[in-house]
């Protein structure tokens, strides 16, 4: 009996082998489709995810894993869990601007290392914390603009290796250390857009000793901030040199030159606030070091910090970190002691270099920076035989005149001929060129110009920045510079060339 029932309990189960597999089977299509499945709420194109102005409370389950564009903007959505990216691998950029979000949680972004761009502007954060970003290593742009962010912790953007612009706009700042950065990389920054917050000072001796591409990027426009001659000294270097963070604002940099916040000034208008400011600190603000060095030519930088520092590091003209050992094909070597050693000085070596000096010797990081200068080597002077070229000259000319005194007119065997006179002007070459009474036109209404002149282009000389010079007679008439024409006896104006007129 036991056998029997053995039997057919394996029949029973051979018999549903297959649709357990065919089960099976199911599950992973049902699994894939789950994967693939683009939300209701949302539009999906290819890898991009769109659930943008939808009203969301809460974010949408399940998104697709190969979406790298996620958009949540313009909606209402008051936080967000931690480890929710986990299931987007790939997310290369994150919009969640325009919601309610007040504060970001721990692990709100881990998972998330692939992120490249996350915009956070247009909330209502109130801090950014020192564990808000923790797991964004690869983040590059981070966009907090628009908030109402009053307080930024000391660590806050410590781990973000990469972050290359900032933006903290519009916000409620009143410090911001420019010491450290809140552990943003000064070799990495670029941008960082403090402006329209509530700035009331700024330490100028740690703003002056940032690399010179964090200044050209450093917003600090439309603050309460007290004005000083160190700061309007700052302002004026960096406009001089066309740093674009004063140049493309300098109606909105302004100051609070009393107590009263309505007495705001225009720096770089009202200058008769900082007659009063003697010259600026050698130390604010120095001047370029100026090196020139030959094409093939080796080039030793010294890194001149005021004391030993812990940590140098180079910035090249083509905006490359460098560091020790130096870069990968060895070209520049960054030494031990700070110094930069290029072997072989190249075109794509000329720039500015800035070093970075850091260590607990130093009252503050330091930043030098060293204009190099790439000269061409001069070409040799070639060679050839003066002798041999005036013999060839004459040579020619005469050639020219023999053709030109036995070359037969076949028109003058017209003229003996009886029948009308044919005039010199159609007979000779020569004659049309050296006459100064040019031949009649064939068609009917035109008139015949005497004595017009000509108007030649000499060659381009060193010193005309590449313009044609243009060789002009008595007659041109030159009250109109942009168009140069050419004047007539008989007639009032004639251009020169019909349809193009002639550009100074």
């Amino acid at each position: 009996m036991a056998p029997l029932l053995l039997v057919c309990m394996l029949w029973l189960w051979l018999g549903k082998l297959p649709q357990l597999e065919a089960g099976t089977h199911g599950s992973q299509d049902n699994v894939s489709h789950v994967l693939h499945r683009c939300p209701k709420v949302c539009i999906c194109a290819s890898d991009l995810l769109s659930c943008s102005n939808r009203n969301l409370h809460v974010v949408p389950v399940p998104l697709p894993v190969m979406t790298t564009v996620l958009d949540l903007s313009y909606n209402v959505l008051p936080h967000l869990h931690p480890g929710w990216l986990a299931a987007l691998p790939r997310l290369h950029i994150l919009r969640l601007s325009h919601n309610q979000l007040r504060s970001l949680s721990r692990g709100t972004f881990h998972n998330a290392s692939g992120l490249r761009r996350l915009d956070l502007s247009s909330n209502g954060l109130h801090v950014v914390g020192h564990h808000d970003f923790e797991g964004l290593t690869g983040l590059e742009e981070l966009l907090l603009y628009n908030n109402h962010i009053g307080f930024v912790e000391h660590s806050a953007f410590r781990g973000l290796g990469r972050l290359s612009r900032l933006y903290l706009s519009c916000n409620r700042l009143t410090t911001f250390s420019f010491h450290d950065l809140h552990g943003l990389s000064p070799g990495q920054l670029r941008v960082l857009d403090l402006s329209t917050n509530r700035l009331a000072s700024i330490p100028v001796s740690e703003v002056v000793a940032l690399p010179a591409f964090i200044k050209n990027g450093l917003y600090l426009h439309n603050n309460p901030i007290r004005c000083g001659c160190n700061l309007y000294h700052m302002l004026l270097r960096w406009r001089q040199r066309g740093f674009s963070s004063v140049c493309d604002y300098l109606e909105e940099h302004v100051c609070i030159a009393f107590d009263v916040p309505s007495s705001r000034v225009r720096f770089f208008t009202h200058s008769k606030v900082f007659e009063n400011c003697s010259s600026p600190a050698p130390s604010l603000e120095q001047s370029d070091v100026h090196l020139e060095v030959q094409v093939g030519q080796p080039l030793l930088i010294h890194c001149d910090a005021s004391a030993p520092a812990a940590r140098y590091a180079w910035v090249s003209p083509s905006n490359e970190l460098l560091m020790f050992p130096g870069n990968k094909d060895n070209s520049i070597r960054v030494m031990r002691n700070g110094s930069l050693s290029i072997k072989e000085a190249q075109p794509s070596h000329a720039g500015v270099f800035v070093c970075l000096a850091a260590g607990s010797r130093l009252h503050h990081n330091q930043t030098h920076e060293y204009n190099v200068t790439v000269h061409s080597l001069p070409h040799a002077p070639e060679s050839f035989n003066t002798g041999l070229t005036t013999l060839l000259g004459c040579a020619v000319s005469l050639i020219l005149v023999l053709l030109y005194l036995f070359t037969p007119c076949s028109c003058c065997c017209r003229c003996c001929r009886p029948g009308p006179l044919v005039p010199p002007q159609e007979c000779s070459a020569q004659s049309s060129i050296l006459s100064s009474t040019p031949p009649a036109a064939d068609g009917p209404g035109r008139k015949a110009s005497t004595h017009k002149h000509v108007v030649f282009l000499e060659p381009v000389k060193e010193g005309q920045n590449g313009r044609v010079k243009l060789a002009v007679s008595e007659d041109f008439d030159l009250r109109n510079p942009k168009i140069l024409q050419v004047k007539s006896d008989s007639e009032s104006f004639s251009s020169m060339f019909s349809d193009t007129p002639i550009m100074s």
